[in-house]
């Protein structure tokens, strides 16, 4: 059976859960978007060639992934649970999960930076000059998605798109914590033009580095831009950052204070759900 692409979800907005988890239980570990802030596929037209050499990688990686990153999720999902299960969910334990979530995904940024690596040095300048042009496209479509569109509104979509990842892990919400919600949006303000401003001023990085693939410093540049991306945020995206990690902790905790016994019951069922399900993987099962 062909191995399927599958979302990767990161669950920010339930205990900064930043794991990779799937729609069936193959992993698969193609959304690297989803983990680095760039995607092959998306801004590259690769050749046979570079498209055989990226399978193969990928299918390394998945086997990697699978065998020795999967086993600490199953704890890091343990704790969460038990974290819930005490009612101990505090700024300093979230901050905790929060932290061991972020060295995860960058322990599978360290994993694929040498492939990142080989596959970029080979890309042409045709290929390149699309990749400037695939990065364009995206920052404008952002811009008209989020950037001009009126502060009010973006905060009410926001809102909504919370709500919708909430849904799932606590049920349907009550009127005190869809008002909690609101207030959570309205507390970040216009981050989203902070943060398109911070993915285009990445990408122009990512493209100055491309356009010096052939020396040495390529492969010191690309594994700051992949491991260590936050040393290149901007200045005014850093703190919009740490703000939105402030509020949507304090909103985690609200909600749960705020939850009914159905809900927390409904959340621990959710988590153990996910827990059951990345433990039948096969790679867990020897």
């Amino acid at each position: 059976m062909p191995l399927r692409l599958s979302k990767a979800l990161l669950i920010a907005s339930a205990f900064a859960l930043a794991l990779v988890a799937c729609n069936r239980m193959d992993l698969a570990y193609r959304n690297l978007d989803r983990l680095v802030p760039w995607s092959l596929s998306d801004y590259l037209a690769m050749n046979r060639e570079q498209k055989t050499l990226l399978d193969e990688r990928l299918k390394q990686q998945l086997a990697w992934h699978c065998k020795t990153q999967l086993p600490g999720y199953l704890d890091w999902l343990d704790r969460v649970r038990d974290m819930v299960a005490e009612g101990q969910v505090t700024d300093q334990a979230l901050q905790q999960r929060t932290l061991e979530a972020r060295q995860a995904i960058g322990r599978v940024a360290e994993a694929i930076t040498p492939s990142a690596t080989e596959l970029l040095r080979g890309m042409s300048d045709t290929q390149v000059a699309q990749m400037r042009e695939a990065f364009r496209d995206d920052i404008s479509e952002r811009q008209k998605k989020y950037d001009e569109t009126p502060l009010p509104k973006q905060i009410a979509r926001r809102a909504e798109r919370m709500e919708k990842r909430l849904t799932p892990w606590f049920g349907e919400l009550s009127a005190a914590q869809r008002q909690r919600v609101q207030a959570w949006s309205q507390a970040l303000g216009d981050q989203n033009r902070q943060s398109i401003t911070n993915r285009a001023h990445w990408q122009q990085q990512l493209v100055l580095a491309m356009n010096q693939r052939g020396d040495a410093s390529f492969e010191p540049r690309l594994e700051q831009l992949l491991q260590r991306k936050e040393s290149l945020w901007t200045p005014q995206y850093r703190v919009a950052f740490q703000n939105s990690e402030q509020q949507t902790r304090s909103l985690l905790i609200d909600l749960l204070q705020q939850s009914s016994p159905a809900q927390r019951q409904y959340l621990q069922e959710r988590l153990a759900k996910v827990r059951a399900d990345f433990s039948e993987l096969k790679c867990l099962k020897g």
